[in-house]
């Protein structure tokens, strides 16, 4: 007997996945530009009313719990019932610990740095994400995309560029002026190294794996977890409770960057770490706007230079 498959329901226009793809990276670059107005707003009297590894934290679990509940939904109880193995779990312990000391890096710089100078050093992780890609990975890119790459970071120097403002003198004279030293030099080195080697290697191995995304992102918040928790242990015994401080613009956030870090393991299994790198530098523009429409910071002309670089970067890279 033969049987005749019908045609007109594998039928999927091409334009359909683009728009779902291109529907996916503007809510990323929406979620990463909202970030940090968001935190903003949620400060009472200038300072942050919650604890920021509580928040760290409750981020991972909402991440694990969404995880848990899409592989429940997509692939039902059977995929809990057999026992993994360690050595296919193990691999996604790397990741959560990489994040984790980044996290406790941009606590720790601070001291060694002033604000202005982390925001312009750190685009150095976009070229210490492109090596890393390059060698770790064995993709060849063309010097065209290694220009674009260039471009995109300093795009980034220009965006942290033109945020400063040379009129406050009132803060230069408190002695608040650009500075870094070696030990923080060093540790934003350090930082971006671990930034882009996070990216690769979850890149690398949510690939290397024949599993469903659902049960990769299981096994990597499920680390998360453990070692974010781990890490904050000395951080959460402190005057405030738990979730002390959290409004709904707290929980926004944690709702916003659970999502955020479940959409970017799409673009790592589907796409690359490139790709991640175009989102953060598109979500910085729209941080900015964010911030001119919600915070009344002012624009200038100068924001036009950043915007047009990471559009000619983006061109330049995909074609």
């Amino acid at each position: 007997m033969i049987v005749i498959k019908n045609e007109r329901t594998k039928y999927r226009p091409r334009w359909v996945p683009r728009l779902q793809w291109g529907a996916l990276l503007c809510v990323m670059v929406l979620i990463y530009g909202s970030h940090a107005p968001l935190i903003a707003l949620s400060k009472v009297e200038g300072r942050v009313p919650f604890n920021p590894s509580s928040c760290v934290i409750m981020i991972e679990l909402a991440k694990l719990l969404l995880s848990f509940a899409a592989l429940v939904t997509t692939e039902g109880t059977s995929a809990l019932l057999s026992p993994p193995s360690p050595f296919l779990v193990a691999p996604y312990a790397v990741p959560a610990a990489l994040y984790a000391l980044n996290n406790n890096l941009v606590v720790l710089m601070q001291a060694y740095m002033d604000p202005s100078s982390f925001q312009m050093l750190s685009n150095l992780k976009i070229a210490a994400t492109a090596l890393l890609f390059s060698l770790c990975l064995g993709r060849r890119l063309r010097w065209g995309q290694w220009f674009s790459l260039g471009l995109l970071m300093m795009a980034g120097v220009c965006h942290s560029f033109s945020s400063l403002d040379p009129t406050d003198v009132s803060a230069a004279q408190r002695g608040a002026r650009l500075h870094i030293t070696a030990w923080g030099l060093f540790l934003m080195l350090l930082y971006c190294c671990a930034s882009g080697l996070a990216a690769v290697y979850t890149e690398r191995v949510l690939k290397s794996q024949k599993l469903p995304l659902s049960l990769q992102n299981l096994y990597l918040y499920g680390f998360g977890v453990i070692i974010n928790g781990l890490s904050s242990l000395s951080a959460l015994v402190s005057d405030k409770s738990f979730l002390e401080g959290y409004s709904w613009t707290v929980w926004t956030i944690v709702a916003g960057q659970a999502a955020n870090g479940l959409l970017m393991s799409v673009v790592l299994k589907h796409g690359s770490g490139i790709t991640r790198l175009f989102v953060i530098s598109c979500s910085m523009l729209v941080n900015a706007v964010f911030s001119w429409a919600v915070l009344g910071l002012q624009l200038t002309f100068l924001f036009l230079i950043p915007l047009s670089m990471v559009a000619l970067a983006a061109y330049l890279y995909y074609t």
